[in-house]
């Protein structure tokens, strides 16, 4: 490892001229619109639970799921709506921006979009009606307050997305910690465990211990964002990433915000309130966790550290693709491993994020496109596998891999659509899987063939636990009497793990459209990443 480090390169600038980033007004507040869209179907769930009579909480729960969906959908309906008719793919700035004074004219109420930020909007809008149905009959208890956590959570990745401001960020960053937080510990899977004397929920310790991590790491980085505040006079992302911040303090800077989004992704070796988060949430929670706020972390260092701090970022590259290498090829063996589904899964989780780091830090266009292509398809994906998971554990109340074995004979449509989604899990062409790996691969491979050569073991081990998954789960015969009885996927099972699969096989046949999306951001970004660079070294050679 010593010696992947010695022989890790940093990315070298190509071009002398910084390409300044633009703004294209709105004079309508749609970005507004989509985020606060879901709050309002949140109150309409408190208003009708607080108009009911006590002996009406299977309306009220019912109520409440009707409303979550269709809430949910038009929200979906809406930003593609907005996406459609005014957002122009062909500019590199920041379009439909809003602007309203909040705590004075330096700290301001600002949202965007570019190419970077638009489509986890939207993916974020399209996952979440798929969470509500997949807890349709799942969730049991306190339905209308589930449904209401999952709605505020929708606002607050939304806003993440959006927000150009640090401060507006940084609160609905840290805010999205709280429902989450809710949905696990009171929702989770049952089970204790013993601390000394003390007895506790498996479910509250995984929700503690994902608050603790993400809002220990997130707190280096509001000190930062105060620091920049004084230094620069303002919060406006936008102008900060056209702010030179001192080569001394980049450093502090960027291992302030590397503690928070690595913690969020999660990086090795911060990864391991994942695996316990994943296994105690319930399905809709490990698939929201999955599909949209592990991208946090991948957005926040594309969104800050490249473009704020590009000296530190490529200073500290070998050492990320160190951590990289070991994420991909260390989780996948650990993967291996294991006997709980979910788990399995969610270590995989980590693996993939390894592409993701590896091909952010690269500084080339093939690995940062390539990286923001793994954070899409690994939201179908990943997501998609969570829900085969929950399928099976709503039957049976076990995710333990030898309860299972034979499902083929009783559950031809399930073994099918888990069949897809874990050659897409492993990189099989033609799936989205594949295309982000490649990128990220052929990207870094440009800077480090070592580190890329590190990677592609990634992609054998994923190969190894994936199909010992599948075997394990769907072949062989019957041995558990229970499994004799188990029902195949009904219509709505078998609705959302379709229009997953209709996604993840159309990025993987066609990326052109989605990475032509990405791609005049990712350049104004590699722009002002090289532009930064040769500013330190023209600083240093005078």
């Amino acid at each position: 490892m010593i010696a992947l480090l010695n022989a890790a390169a940093s990315p070298i600038a190509s071009s002398t001229t910084a390409i300044p980033v633009t703004e294209t007004l709105s004079s309508n507040p749609w970005l507004s619109l989509i985020t606060f869209l879901p709050l309002l179907g949140a109150a309409i769930i408190i208003a009708r639970r607080l108009m009911s009579r006590s002996d009406e909480e299977e309306l009220v729960n019912k109520a409440a799921k009707n409303v979550a969906l269709f809430t949910t959908f038009f929200t979906f309906v809406v930003s593609v709506g907005i996406y459609v008719i005014f957002y122009d793919q062909s500019l590199s700035g920041y379009q439909l921006v809003e602007q309203v004074d909040w705590l004075g004219s330096d700290i301001t109420y600002k949202m965007g979009v570019d190419g970077i930020s638009i489509l986890f909007v939207l993916l974020t809008t399209f996952i979440m009606p798929i969470c509500v149905l997949a807890s349709w009959d799942s969730i049991k208890t306190r339905v209308s307050d589930y449904m209401i956590a999952f709605l505020v959570l929708e606002t607050l990745m939304i806003g993440v997305f959006c927000a150009l401001d640090l401060i507006l960020f940084y609160v609905f960053f840290e805010a999205s910690l709280i429902p989450m937080f809710i949905i696990i510990g009171v929702w989770g899977s049952k089970g204790e465990r013993t601390f000394g004397d003390t007895i506790i929920q498996n479910r509250v310790y995984a929700a503690f211990k994902f608050f603790l991590y993400t809002l220990l790491g997130s707190l280096l980085m509001l000190v930062a964002i105060v620091w920049m505040y004084n230094k620069a006079g303002t919060t406006d992302i936008v102008a900060l990433q056209n702010y030179d911040f001192p080569v001394e303090i980049q450093t502090w800077l960027f291992l302030a915000f590397f503690a928070s989004f690595a913690v969020k992704m999660p990086m090795w070796p911060v990864h391991t309130w994942l695996p316990d988060a994943h296994v105690q949430a319930p399905t809709a929670g490990s698939v929201v966790l999955a599909a949209i706020l592990l991208k946090m972390g991948g957005y926040g260092f594309l969104r800050f550290s490249l473009p704020m701090f590009p000296d530190a970022s490529a200073d500290f590259a070998p050492w990320i693709f160190a951590l990289s290498v070991i994420a991909i090829v260390y989780t996948s063996l650990v993967a291996f491993a294991q006997e709980d589904m979910k788990k399995l899964i969610a270590y995989s989780s980590v693996a993939h994020m390894g592409f993701v780091t590896m091909g952010i830090f690269s500084g080339t266009e093939q690995g940062i496109e390539g990286a923001l292509f793994q954070m899409l398809s690994h939201g179908f994906i990943s997501g998609a596998l969570f829900l085969c998971v929950g399928v099976v554990y709503d039957r049976m109340h076990t995710r333990e891999i030898a309860a299972y074995g034979g499902l083929v004979t009783r559950m031809k449509w399930f073994a099918f659509f888990f069949l897809f989604f874990s050659m897409g899990n492993v990189g099989l062409p033609g799936i989205s899987g594949f295309v982000g790996e490649f990128l990220t691969m052929l990207g870094v491979f440009k800077v480090n063939p070592w580190v890329a050569a590190g990677a592609a073991l990634g992609v054998i081990f994923s190969a190894c636990y994936g199909l010992r998954l599948y075997r394990e789960v769907v072949f062989g015969v019957i041995t558990n009497d229970k499994l004799n009885d188990i029902q195949d996927i009904n219509l709505r099972e078998k609705s959302m793990l379709f229009i997953l699969a209709v996604m993840a096989l159309y990025l993987g046949v066609n990326p052109t459209p989605t990475l032509d999306v990405f791609s005049p951001a990712v350049e104004t970004l590699m722009t002002k990443f090289n532009s930064g660079l040769l500013h330190v070294a023209d600083a240093a050679a005078h």
